[in-house]
């Protein structure tokens, strides 16, 4: 925690992305300075950061070390969408900055809130003012992801490594506990958390469970549970309303969190964390939709999501109690907005264009 932190003066490093990123990082950003300039609680410095594809193309740089120390450095990391796809290495890979804040800052919770609001419009068959949410916790630095970039591919062959490691799986689990009481503490859970593997078939799952199940003897305040990741991705379409937080590998976590933005309504109402010991990153799931960039049509929401995650983040780490409620504020503002449906951009079926879905954020709260 940083000395501007204690003060309730906190540090923001902003990487605005790539494509329609600069544009829904503009609104998040003013909404954010509004609620910390009618709270009187609290304040924001924002360290504008370069990174992304557009950065690559420039420079041959994709993440600039000074952007990976301004990162480093602040309080929690505001992110908006990266990458393009016309834009690569050198052996075809896509330009992830993203991922590598996450091996650089170990950053091993990937945390994807799942939230369908009363009335709120969703592919699911739901009864009426039925409302979901859960969280689903992604392991984000190994799992079936650690041999990224490094798999043997041979003429007749390919294979990828999946890495599970007991001190990184211990961290995810006691971060996975203690957010299921946070939750429970706030009204928003039920103090349960959920163990996601496929432990009837792989000895790396066997081994993961084990490690859930000795962390969840020191909790006994939390009931732990079990599911199959089959079986999970089923229980997601079928009863999602019975879930509070499960936790889960990489790439299970990966595909099951865009099931999770499917029951939603899509990426545009998305947000995410990637959160470690000492640093956070806030950023939608959304890629950054360079058939759309600068027509101002993009949705603005995941971002503005992504933002209120960070303000409940910082407000518990720093017991702001002011952060915290505004937190809960702007996930109500947007909301409101989506369940209106009056204001919403065209992914949701409305007209309105970024700068108008932003503003009608902002005369909610």
């Amino acid at each position: 925690m940083s000395g501007t932190q204690m003060a309730n003066k906190f540090e923001i490093a902003v990487f605005n992305g790539d494509g329609i990123g600069p544009e829904i990082m503009e609104p998040t950003v003013a909404i954010l300075k509004s609620l910390a300039d009618a709270s009187g609680a609290y304040s924001f410095k924002f360290d504008f950061a370069d990174a992304g594809a557009s950065h690559y193309a420039k420079t041959g740089v994709s993440l600039p070390e000074a952007s990976l120390e301004s990162a480093r450095n602040a309080d929690a990391i505001l992110l908006s969408a990266m990458g393009l796809p016309s834009v690569r290495y050198e052996d075809g890979t896509e330009i992830s900055p993203q991922i590598d804040l996450r091996k650089e800052l170990n950053l091993f919770a990937g945390v994807r809130p799942v939230r369908i609001a009363p009335g709120q419009k969703s592919p699911l068959k739901l009864e009426e003012n039925q409302a979901i949410d859960f969280v689903l916790i992604r392991e984000s630095t190994e799992g079936l992801f650690y041999s990224q970039g490094k798999g043997e591919v041979t003429k007749d062959s390919a294979s990828e490594t999946m890495m599970i490691t007991r001190q990184t799986s211990e961290d995810l689990f006691q971060f996975a506990f203690s957010l299921a009481k946070q939750r429970k503490a706030l009204n928003q859970g039920k103090g349960e958390l959920t163990c996601v593997d496929k432990a009837n078939v792989f000895r790396a799952f066997a081994f993961f469970r084990d490690i859930f199940d000795k962390e969840a003897a020191k909790h006994t305040d939390v009931t732990a549970k079990h599911a199959y990741v089959d079986a999970t991705a089923l229980w997601m379409v079928t009863k999602p309303w019975d879930f509070d937080v499960l936790v889960t590998e990489n790439m299970f976590g990966d595909i099951l969190s865009d099931l999770g933005a499917g029951l939603m309504g899509g990426l545009g109402l998305a947000p995410s964390a990637d959160i470690g010991k000492h640093n956070a990153v806030f950023q939608p799931c959304h890629g950054s939709a360079p058939d759309i960039a600068g027509q101002n049509i993009a949705n603005p929401f995941a971002m503005i999501l992504s933002a209120a995650m960070m303000l409940e983040w910082l407000g518990l780490k720093a017991d702001n109690q002011q952060m915290i409620k505004d937190a809960q504020l702007l996930r109500d503002a947007v909301d409101a907005v989506v369940v209106d449906g009056k204001k919403t951009t065209r992914d949701l079926g409305g007209s309105s264009n970024t700068t108008q879905a932003g503003e009608a954020v902002m005369e909610r709260l």
